[in-house]
């Protein structure tokens, strides 16, 4: 009877860590992307947000049509959001780039590539909430301190916009930066959030 349970268990574990996989594999494109600035990686990336969304999907049909969990349902919904808007904000970013016709900066590679990190973080700890929450707290912990350092750049990149010339085409130059920007730093608030959530598991299982 208990295996039976810890079977029906254990499908969450299962989709959480493949939505973080499939979180790490968006964020490593987003890195090429702004590498390379190649449309083939815009699309591939394209389709790997789909690809989350569906598990997404899939996790929260579980979710309803079953009554035992791992851990807090709600908890499972957050993380579940709150790692695949990681994934959103990685693809509306190129988006955003390819409709304003916006050029990678280096502020933007570093930013990426902390992010890739962070996604690792999270991935590395929803693979060890199950048998060892103490590793998950910290990969959490990583990922939180990489979170930090995204802003930290964050704030130079917008500290550098403000302190170009003043004529027009600057000011809409700004414009579109900025709103890539802040695309990149929503996407770091949201690995943030699922990093927290992580913790919350471990304090209400232990």
């Amino acid at each position: 009877m208990f295996g039976f349970f810890r079977k029906k268990e254990e499908i969450f574990h299962t989709l959480i860590q493949q939505q973080a996989s499939l979180t790490l594999e968006a964020l490593s494109l987003l890195v090429q992307y702004l590498e390379t600035g190649a449309s083939e990686i815009a699309q591939e990336l394209a389709m790997k947000e789909k690809e989350a969304d569906e598990a997404r999907r899939i996790l929260i049909d579980e979710l309803n049509r079953r009554f035992v969990t791992p851990f807090d349902r709600e908890d499972i919904f957050a993380l579940s959001r709150s790692i695949d808007d990681v994934v959103d904000y990685a693809d509306s970013t190129v988006s955003e780039m390819v409709v304003l016709k916006v050029q990678p900066t280096a502020y933007m590679q570093r930013i990426a590539t902390l992010l890739k990190d962070a996604a690792y973080e999270i991935h590395q700890a929803v693979l060890r909430l199950q048998k060892h929450p103490a590793v998950a707290i910290d990969h959490a912990q990583r990922a939180k301190a990489l979170e930090n350092r995204v802003e930290a750049v964050y704030r130079e990149a917008i500290a550098a916009l403000f302190s170009g010339p003043e004529d027009v085409h600057h000011v809409v130059e700004m414009l579109k930066l900025r709103e890539v920007y802040r695309h990149l730093s929503n996407a770091a608030d949201r690995g943030d959030e699922a990093a927290n959530i992580i913790s919350d598991i471990v304090v209400k299982k232990t």
